[in-house]
């Protein structure tokens, strides 16, 4: 743990490879094998669980807890994930996913929130900005729609590119892929 630390200071690393190449990055704690293993300059990140913040290097104010949450992050910053995978391929800002595999291919997308087992999470691209989905694989499929919103399980699960939509209780709008404004 800690064995590149140059500069750095008020860092907690507990377990193999914990912050691993931190030379100088500065209050951040990683609690778990390869957990902030690649930081080197990010600051102010936690990290709890199995290479949860895996590739962070200069991403700073990330909390991560569960198995490779926010595992690709490298700059991103402001996350909270929680859960195994949740965020797993982010590398924007402003997200949070709470829930196994919530916005797992999140990559550019910011401002998203999602909550529940796969919700915001099938796409390789994910989603847009401004989305919010609360419920097992809500808004699942989407792929750069915008300003959605989404609450029940499936809830706009086919949803692709549209945006301005909402939809409430279970399977609402599920079968929409690109409409908008319902």
């Amino acid at each position: 743990a800690l064995f590149l630390n140059s500069t750095g200071s008020r860092n907690v690393a507990v377990g193999t490879s914990a912050l691993g190449y931190n030379s100088s990055g500065s209050g951040n704690t990683a609690v778990g094998y390869n957990a902030l293993y690649r930081n080197t300059t990010g600051r102010k990140n936690t990290s709890a669980g199995d290479s949860s913040l895996y590739s962070n290097t200069t991403g700073y104010q990330n909390t991560a807890t569960g198995y490779r949450a926010l595992y690709s992050n490298t700059t991103g910053y402001n996350n909270t994930a929680m859960g195994s995978e949740a965020l797993y391929s982010n590398n924007a800002s402003y997200n949070t996913g709470l829930g196994i595999r919530a916005l797992y291919y999140c990559q550019a997308g910011s401002y998203n929130t999602a909550v529940g087992y796969g919700a915001m999470a099938a796409t390789s691209t994910g989603p847009g900005h401004h989305n919010t989905s609360i419920g097992n694989e809500a808004l699942g499929k989407i792929a750069g729609g915008h300003n959605n919103t989404s609450a029940g399980s499936i809830s706009l699960q086919s949803l692709t590119t549209g945006s301005g939509n909402t939809a409430m209780g279970y399977s609402a709008l599920n079968f929409t892929t690109t409409g908008a404004h319902n």
